[in-house]
């Protein structure tokens, strides 16, 4: 996601952007990042609850980064 999908993202949810002040780009971008990785623990827990083929658990694998 970037910096400029995240100040989108922001304005659509009714935010006021200070494009200016850095701590805004720090928080809003954390918050993002949190967002992004709930979304992905969810991913993941559909695809592993989909069954055990190798090709699902690779998938899983590389979604969280161990592939």
């Amino acid at each position: 996601m970037t910096q400029d999908e995240i100040i989108e993202m922001a304005r659509e949810a009714g935010f006021e952007i200070d494009c200016c002040s850095l701590d805004w780009h720090k928080r809003i971008t954390a918050f993002a990042n949190l967002v992004a990785a709930k979304k992905q623990e969810r991913i993941i827990e559909v695809v592993e609850r989909l069954g055990t083929w190798a090709h699902i658990t690779e998938v899983v694998a590389e979604i969280r980064g161990e592939a």
